[in-house]
Formats: C-alpha cells, sequence, structure tokens
C-alpha cells in the first residue's frame, strides 16, 4: 500500500514536472511573441517617424514656395507700379483757346494750364492747374512767360511747392515783348503739389502761338 502510495506521488510530481514544462515553454514562446511584437512596434514607430519628418519637409517645402510665391507677386506689383509711375511727363500752355492778356491782379493768382499737349500719368489736372506726384522721385519742372512790355508791370510768374515759393521767371520791358523762363528739379515725396502762382500787379499774354507753358516730367524714383 505504501508503494503504491509512493507510486502515485511519483506520477503527482511527474504530471506537476510536465505542467511546469509546459509553463516554461509557453511563457518562453510568450516571451519571444512579445519581443516580435516589440520589435514590430519599433519599427512601426520609425516609420511614423520617417512619415513624420518627410511630411514636415513637404510641409516646409510648401511654405517656402508658398513664400517665394508671395515674394516673386510683390517684386512683380512692384515692378509693373514703378514701370508705370515711371512714365509721368505733361506739359500745357495757358489758353485752351482764344488770345488775350491775364491780369493785372494785386494779389498772387493760380495760373490754370488748360491746354495739355501731354499729360502722361495723369499727374496734372487742367481743372485746377495742380501737378501732384503720383511717387517719390526727382522731378523737372520749367514754366516759360510771355507778356507785353508796360511802363509799370512786369510779365512774371512764380512755381510753387506745397504753397511755397521755389522759383520765379519775371521779366519787364517798358515796351516791346517780355519773356522770361526758369526750371528746377525738385525732390517729390508722393502727394506734394507743384504749381504756377502768377506775381501781383503783373500780365501775363497767350495767344495762338502759345508762349506761356508749364511743363514738368518724372527723372527717377527714390
Amino acid at each position: 500500500m505504501i508503494k503504491q502510495q509512493f507510486q502515485g506521488q511519483a506520477g503527482e510530481l511527474s504530471s506537476v514536472k510536465a505542467l511546469a514544462n509546459i509553463t516554461e515553454d509557453q511563457m518562453e514562446t510568450l516571451r519571444r511573441e512579445g519581443e516580435a511584437k516589440a520589435r514590430e512596434l519599433e519599427l512601426l514607430k520609425n516609420e511614423l517617424d520617417m512619415i513624420k519628418q518627410q511630411f514636415q519637409a513637404q510641409v516646409e517645402e510648401v511654405t517656402t514656395v508658398k513664400a517665394m510665391a508671395n515674394n516673386t507677386e510683390h517684386q512683380v506689383e512692384v515692378l509693373w507700379t514703378e514701370g508705370k509711375v515711371k512714365r509721368v511727363a505733361f506739359s500745357t500752355s495757358l489758353s485752351a483757346k482764344g488770345t488775350g492778356d491775364i491780369g493785372p491782379f494785386n494779389t498772387h493768382v493760380i495760373l490754370v494750364f488748360r491746354n495739355v499737349f501731354v499729360n502722361i500719368g495723369n499727374a496734372y489736372n487742367p481743372d485746377t492747374g495742380h501737378f501732384i506726384a503720383p511717387v517719390r522721385g526727382a522731378y523737372h519742372f520749367e514754366i516759360h512767360i510771355y507778356g507785353h512790355g508796360h511802363p509799370s508791370r512786369p510779365s512774371s510768374a512764380a512755381l510753387i511747392k506745397n504753397g511755397e515759393h521755389v522759383v520765379i521767371a519775371y521779366e519787364y520791358q517798358s515796351s516791346g515783348s517780355a519773356d522770361s523762363a526758369n526750371g528746377v528739379t525738385l525732390l517729390l515725396e508722393i502727394g506734394d503739389v507743384v504749381f504756377v502762382r502768377q506775381w501781383p500787379n503783373s500780365w501775363i499774354y497767350d495767344g495762338p502761338l502759345q508762349p506761356t507753358t508749364f511743363s514738368g516730367h518724372l527723372l527717377f524714383t527714390m
């Protein structure tokens, strides 16, 4: 009977040992599977990191291309604008029609040159006599004044910038004719106003030959 009990215990131990071996094998299998999955996850992580880097690079590239496109568009716009405003020139004479003397007046009077020969850029207004600078730059202006000689009256007009005197064309002759001219180059800001103002107690003549003129043009932008 003891022998039978011993054999039973030995069989039980063998079963336990077998179960332990099976469990150990299963654990080893699970460990290997875990390591394989860990490696797979690592590979997936590396692949995702690479995709993320590629995506980020593409985003940066798109951003760079967009910035370059915007910059190019701005440059094109600037070049187009500069090309447009560089074409600024006007030339006028005093009377659109008719013949006659203007003045004398006892104060300054703005001369409105209504006969327009050319007005490229439309910076000169023949209704007001004002030239308004469309762009910052160096401009050249000329005034030519004609009048009849008179014992007490000159023929004279001044070039005015923003209400301030710049230069004057002045001639006095007691008889015959009085011709005078002047010119100047000015640095103008956008919106600066240039016009011609008749001198007090002077008279100016214009007629079919158009001897009294006001001209200007943009030399270059600044």
